[in-house]
């Protein structure tokens, strides 16, 4: 007679909660579930496009703990606890971000396909570009050279995991550094407030303490 095995040596099920756009989702999945299946299939969250599901176009592409992933090279059960945003996370509420704005204003976009995935990846662009990683094309990868400036030529090198079938990268790239800029204005802005607290908080403390 055959040996017997019990469920939990056959099973490829697992239950796990993923954190998506500050929500918890509690499913099981099959282990070889992918997060791109399990976001579009079992959560609704179809605005995550499934394009060649080989890594390859980056339509797919969400955002891991801040970091771009492509979600159908990414299984489920290893994003479990991470950080995970989508292109429905992305606007605050009715208020679109920056990056969508720009999208929209300066057409950076035909039918829309690869979209979700290219404002998710423009978002990790600004973080990998402030945190001064440098990309293929920049001139001085000196840690002394300081932060690469966001030139067109950055932006479509650092972009080029994205690929556009309508062929809309001019659009593309102005409504990126669009973004850009507004991105780093609304940083300045944020610093100003900050050392104004600051400030403030300084007074205040002088003010008490004498």
């Amino acid at each position: 007679m055959a040996p017997t095995t019990s469920s939990a040596t056959t099973s490829t099920s697992s239950t796990i909660t993923l954190h998506v756009n500050g929500e918890k989702y509690t499913l099981p999945v099959d282990r070889r579930t992918t997060l791109l299946d399990a976001l579009r299939e079992r959560l609704d969250l179809t605005g995550t496009k499934k394009g060649c599901d080989q890594g390859q176009c980056g339509a797919c592409t969400v955002l891991l703990d801040g970091r771009r992933a492509v979600s159908c090279l990414q299984l489920a059960v290893a994003a479990e606890g991470r950080e995970i945003t989508t292109i429905e996370g992305v606007a605050d509420g009715e208020r679109l971000h920056p990056v969508q704005q720009a999208f929209l204003d300066l057409d950076g976009y035909q039918c829309g396909y690869c979209t979700p995935g290219q404002i998710c990846s423009a978002l990790a662009v600004f973080e990998e570009h402030a945190a001064g990683w440098p990309s293929a094309v920049t001139a001085d990868v000196r840690p002394e050279a300081g932060v690469p400036q966001l030139t067109p030529e950055e932006i479509r090198e650092r972009m080029s995991g994205n690929l556009c079938r309508c062929g809309a990268y001019v659009s593309i790239v102005q409504a990126v550094a669009r973004a850009a800029q507004s991105s780093d204005a609304q940083s300045s802005d944020a610093r100003s407030s900050d050392a104004r607290s600051s400030d403030t908080r300084s007074s205040e403390t002088k003010e008490a303490a004498a």
